[in-house]
């Protein structure tokens, strides 16, 4: 597996991102095309991806950095086929190289179902375990989604 930092995704990778996003997710988040995640990506300040792909060059996990309302935000989706091998760790590793802060938002429930019908795990341990701190007075409640904020800092 190997990890490639890009300003600009082609439509094939979107697509793949896109199916990413719809198989990993929750249901309720589901993208409708690449014209959703396009919208998506507009909301975004400055994004840099940096794609996890496997030897074919098949995209197995996306992490996207971005600003918003002036901190530095990401979004992160790892293939389930790849999950517990460390490839997100890896992932978060190379933005932790050039970034001193960054902040989410992670789901700490296990309420959603993903698109398959199972449960859609919480992610809240792995980011604890890649030395997170969670912002438990700090959280985001709409129709689609209850998280909790999570930053990283540099020490």
């Amino acid at each position: 597996m190997k990890i490639t930092k890009t300003e600009n995704l082609s439509d094939a990778q979107k697509r793949r991102i896109v199916e990413l996003w719809n198989n990993e997710y929750p249901a309720q988040l589901r993208l409708s095309g690449i014209a959703s995640f396009d919208e998506y990506l507009s909301k975004l300040g400055n994004p840099m991806h940096y794609l996890l792909t496997d030897e074919s060059d098949v995209i197995k996990g996306w992490l996207a950095c971005f600003m918003r309302e002036g901190e530095k935000w990401f979004a992160m989706i790892v293939d389930t086929s790849e999950q517990k091998k460390g490839y997100g760790s890896r992932l978060l590793s190379e933005v932790k190289r050039h970034e001193t802060e960054f902040n989410g938002w992670v789901m700490d429930h296990e309420r959603d179902t993903k698109a398959n019908g199972e449960t859609y795990a919480s992610p809240l341990g792995f980011y604890l375990k890649n030395d997170f701190e969670i912002l438990s007075d700090i959280r985001l409640e709409s129709e689609t989604m209850s998280a909790v904020k999570i930053k990283w800092r540099r020490k």
